[in-house]
């Protein structure tokens, strides 16, 4: 084999998207909005969208995620992101427009703009990303913190009496008229690498449809606010947070 054959295109089996800038990731090591951003990326080249794309920034983690994606962006205020979407979707409705939102923004300050965004039917998609800490400010207690899970203001474990129960925010969508395709996945595998690669996909055909609103959860680690290894992060998400976050399609009509 030559160089000429290695280098031909014809040989290539993998290249990174064109929507991903070519800068350094501020995310910890092990985190999963990386492999989240590189799937919305391929995504949206594949879709041929990359020009007719809108998406909303959070504030969280990801607060910095319009650095990484080629794409028009628009800066939300903490949990205003399915409101300002509405707004960019209704103006620019040729448009594939989402939201990319931890569970602090979207389940705790961004409840009722999420409830009733999707409870109109927005022709949205909202990938949200549930890790069950703030994982940005110093790994507080978040909505969808487990029962008995520590946190930095849960020191002792969360517990009913005193901080009520884990919010399961995705299972309430699902039940609202207005969604039309409402799933849970995670990034730990290949496998559900893949399949969350394709529920991202489906919810921005629908979007593009005109269906309604497209929920996808992507139960996701966050090592450093957990206080462990990546690997130690991925085996304690499948044991602790799966029971309560089960995988799976809530609904897709």
């Amino acid at each position: 084999m030559t160089i000429n054959d290695i280098i031909n295109p014809a040989n290539l089996v993998y290249a990174k998207t064109k929507v991903m800038n070519d800068v350094p990731m501020h995310y910890c090591p092990g985190c999963s909005h990386g492999v989240v951003h590189k799937l919305i990326a391929e995504i949206i080249e594949e879709m041929d969208f990359q020009e007719k794309t809108i998406a909303i920034a959070p504030v969280g983690c990801a607060v910095f995620a319009y650095k990484y994606l080629d794409i028009d962006w628009q800066q939300a205020a903490h949990g205003r992101a399915p409101a300002l979407a509405t707004a960019v979707k209704r103006l620019l409705p040729d448009r594939l427009v989402f939201t990319y939102q931890g569970d602090g923004d979207l389940a705790a300050i961004g409840t009722a703009e999420t409830i009733h965004a999707a409870n109109r039917g927005e022709n949205i998609a909202i990938i949200f990303i549930n890790n069950g800490i703030y994982g940005m400010t110093g790994g507080q207690m978040a909505p969808t913190t487990l029962m008995g899970m520590k946190s930095s203001t849960s020191p002792n474990g969360r517990t009913v009496p005193l901080n009520g129960h884990p919010l399961d925010i995705t299972k309430l969508l699902a039940q609202l008229d207005g969604t039309c395709y409402v799933t849970r996945q995670s990034v730990h595998t290949v496998g559900t690498v893949r399949k969350t690669k394709k529920a991202i996909r489906l919810a921005f055909e629908n979007s593009m449809a005109g269906k309604g609103t497209s929920v996808v959860e992507i139960v996701s680690t966050c090592n450093s606010g957990w206080k462990m290894t990546p690997e130690a992060s991925n085996d304690w998400m499948v044991e602790n947070m799966f029971p309560v976050f089960p995988m799976g399609d809530l609904k897709n009509l």
